[in-house]
């Protein structure tokens, strides 16, 4: 089969942004929803609605985002909206909270490793496509956060959230073996994937390079000066990609920053998602 193309300017604007997205020659059909994360409260890191505007006007969608499973000011939807115009986002797009109200909406994964359901924001089902808008970055539990993290965490409502981290097992206590998170990461984003089929695009954003997730109230400051921004129609090479990227950074902070991805064996979601049949590790880099 032949490879993926992934897109890749150093370009960190929007109008970068655009030009990528407009060499995959993809049209957004019907109702187009836009996943982005929202930012935590006190998060420095984050990308702000002024970066994404042009990008959420290139698709002609509406914001989307689903509540948290952590204390903080997004884990109800009462706080969350209050994020949200203190962030302004309602400033500049139309939001939806897709998992305001109940109940959720449940995916079948028959073929998942770890998980058999996958519980998103009931408001998904208003939607025919996606762009999926991801800052690529570290994470404290995955070990980077990027399109399978959307496709995953991202899209899952506050109770599906708590179901992948505890990897289906939601009588546990504290956190399951880390290749079984990463295991349950990567079948959900499967399930999200297949829900929307060929009608999905993503762009990856490497600027503002944090160990941390945009999740932490409190992140630790860019190790990494900024790399570029990527689109591809396949959430695994474009992960890849990223990863890839960094890897063959000179930058001094890399070995930083790969010491958070290898320490949680982040590459094992990509690997996981592939071994799913949800993209290609394989790829083609078209620098634009």
């Amino acid at each position: 089969m032949e490879k993926p193309t992934v897109y890749f300017t150093r370009d960190l604007t929007p109008a970068g942004a655009l030009k990528v997205l407009d060499r995959l020659g993809k049209t957004l059909p019907g109702r187009v929803a836009v996943k982005l994360h929202s930012g935590e409260v006190g998060n420095q890191n984050f990308l702000r609605p002024d970066f994404c505007k042009p990008i959420v006007d290139w698709a002609g969608g509406t914001v989307v985002e689903c509540n948290t499973a952590y204390p903080g000011g997004r884990d109800t939807t009462e706080k969350h909206w209050r994020t949200i115009e203190l962030h302004g986002w309602n400033r500049y797009f139309t939001v939806d909270l897709m998992d305001a109200a109940g109940p959720d909406l449940v995916l079948d994964i028959p073929d998942g490793v770890r998980l058999k359901k996958d519980y998103v924001g009931k408001n998904m089902a208003n939607y025919d496509s996606v762009l999926v808008l991801s800052h690529f970055k570290g994470h404290p539990n995955a070990g980077y956060g990027g399109a399978l993290k959307q496709l995953s965490i991202g899209f899952a409502s506050s109770y599906g959230k708590d179901f992948i981290h505890s990897a289906g097992d939601m009588t546990i206590e504290g956190e399951p073996e880390q290749d079984a998170f990463l295991e349950s990461m990567a079948d959900a984003a499967s399930a999200v994937a297949r829900y929307f089929g060929e009608n999905v695009v993503y762009l990856n954003v490497m600027k503002n390079l944090s160990v941390d997730c945009d999740c932490c109230e409190v992140a630790e400051d860019p190790c990494m000066a900024d790399i570029g921004i990527l689109a591809s129609l396949d959430p695994v090479a474009i992960d890849q990609a990223c990863l890839d990227l960094v890897r063959a950074s000179g930058d001094p902070g890399r070995d930083h920053f790969l010491q958070r991805v290898d320490s949680l064996h982040g590459e094992h979601v990509v690997e996981a998602a592939a071994a799913l049949g949800v993209g290609s590790r394989a790829y083609t880099l078209e620098e634009i």
